[in-house]
């Protein structure tokens, strides 16, 4: 098990999604314009390819205003579908709620004779870091607040649970799989780097905020090696408790390592931080603790800050994949819909997802949604449903945020590294998806010689990511050079 750092994890997951596509062998990367009859041939050579002999391929290819199908390979058919599932939960979010709807977290307090009682009631803001927390003590600082006789932080408003069941068990430690409480600051997760030493010496473990030292022990079994040596780094941490685990080896004199990894107990992590900026600006805390019961808040709002506007929220997490964000979002539908089927916020979350779906046009059976960042491979839905829902979204008030909540080709989030040098770059907004075994693209292009397109390409089963990556963009490239003719 492996905690996160760019040089280890470029390209596994939607979120860390970089890299260049080996694109520059196929003849389409130079711009020949093909016309819509021959687009079948072309791409059935690509999925017809000895590599992909045991993979799965699901295609379903549409021009969005008029709805021809340019082509279709098993798009009726079930697939893992991974971050693409990020997809339904920012449509509905995008519905359901105000575009400019934001998530407040309230300090409310009354005084005592020993001092205030404050209750700092989170709502699961994932944007939410130190700073807006440091804003949120400056608030009671000016109001004149200097002595707390209790600090109580409430984390219920998304329920207890935090982790989706069906998450494998090496993905719940690393930055991309955190817990989702109510309380989330700096994305639940911790940062550091990892660097060399003298020959012989164990790597030097160094945290960006350097109070967490305290808090974590670390078992490091890492060295410094010599300048020839091979350089690897298994890094992990134990499932329950705040133990870092060093392994491996790097060569002296090489760049710091950078590397984050999930905290194991966020609300106290939350606590702790509140109480030290309380205690930097001299505001002193008698008692504080962590509820998760929700109760009238007492007194009035005494603090509070707003995250960013719902659309704000919705274009992180789709231009890079943040699947934080997209548990987020889904428990705040299901918190804002009590009425809807489920015992729990995260149940009201996936049945208000699965039925306004219904309501647009999405048929239930095409969908099975366990979580809204892809994660689990007991998502599945089909091509065709995809590109239903990218023609359908273009239909509705909120269909301008959606669309640009995408990553563009060769521009931003997660295809910022892919389709350089490429037909399609600049011209098409899509969400990827990745897990192993699993590769997606779904949105939207616009040729520059044929009408907008709507498409979802999706590969299972296939063991060579790069070469997934690879058939990808070549069949994006044969959209992007699509001509009427």
């Amino acid at each position: 098990m492996t905690a996160f750092s760019p040089r280890s994890l470029i390209g596994l997951f939607g979120w860390f999604s970089l890299g260049l596509t080996a694109f520059a062998a196929s003849a389409n990367a130079q711009g020949v314009a093909i016309c819509p009859q021959e687009l079948t041939s072309k791409v059935d050579e690509i999925v017809r390819r000895p590599d992909f002999a045991r993979a799965r391929f699901g295609i379903m290819i549409q021009t969005l205003d008029g709805r021809q199908t340019l082509y279709r390979h098993d798009a009726d058919r079930f697939f893992i579908p991974a971050s693409n599932i990020k997809l339904f939960t920012t449509a509905i979010a995008l519905k359901e709620l105000r575009p400019d709807y934001r998530i407040r977290t309230s300090v409310y307090g009354m005084p005592s004779a020993n001092g205030w009682r404050l209750r700092l009631v989170g709502r699961g803001d994932p944007s939410l870091r130190d700073q807006q927390l440091k804003e949120i003590v400056q608030q009671l600082k000016r109001r004149g607040i200097r002595q707390i006789a209790d600090l109580t932080i409430e984390d219920s408003y998304f329920g207890q649970d935090s982790l989706i069941s069906s998450w494998a068990v090496g993905d719940i430690q690393a930055p991309y799989a955190v817990p989702v409480n109510s309380l989330i600051l700096n994305q639940n997760s911790v940062e550091f780097q990892v660097m060399p030493q003298a020959i012989g010496q164990p790597l030097k473990v160094e945290w960006n905020d350097p109070t967490q030292a305290q808090y974590w022990q670390i078992e490091n079994r890492s060295r410094t090696v010599d300048p020839k040596a091979e350089e690897f780094l298994e890094i992990g941490r134990d499932l329950s408790q705040p133990i870092l685990k060093v392994g491996g080896q790097l060569r002296m004199n090489s760049k710091p390592d950078p590397w984050a990894i999930a905290v194991p107990n966020p609300n106290e992590y939350f606590l702790r931080q509140m109480v030290r900026f309380l205690q930097a600006e001299q505001i002193s805390v008698a008692r504080s603790q962590i509820s998760d019961q929700s109760i009238r808040p007492i007194g009035v709002e005494v603090a509070g800050i707003d995250s960013p506007r719902l659309i704000d929220l919705v274009k992180e997490t789709n231009t890079n994949s943040n699947n934080l964000f997209a548990e987020a979002l889904l428990r705040t539908i299901g918190a804002k819909n009590d009425r809807a089927e489920g015992r729990t916020v995260l149940e009201r979350g996936l049945a208000t997802v699965t039925s306004q779906l219904t309501r647009l046009g999405i048929e239930s059976n095409k969908i099975e949604i366990e979580d809204a960042a892809g994660l689990s491979r007991r998502n599945w839905s089909t091509p065709e449903t995809f590109v239903r829902l990218l023609q359908i979204m273009m239909q509705q008030p909120e269909g301008k945020y959606f669309r640009e909540s995408l990553a563009i080709g060769g521009v931003s989030g997660t295809l910022s590294g892919r389709f350089q040098n490429h037909p399609a770059k600049g011209i098409t907004q899509a969400k990827t998806g990745t897990l192993r075994g699993a590769t997606a693209l779904s949105g939207y292009i616009n040729p520059p010689r044929y009408s907008a397109i709507a498409f979802s390409i999706i590969i299972n089963q296939a063991q060579d990511f790069t070469a997934q990556r690879d058939a990808i963009s070549e069949i994006v490239a044969l959209l992007a050079q699509l001509r009427s003719c």
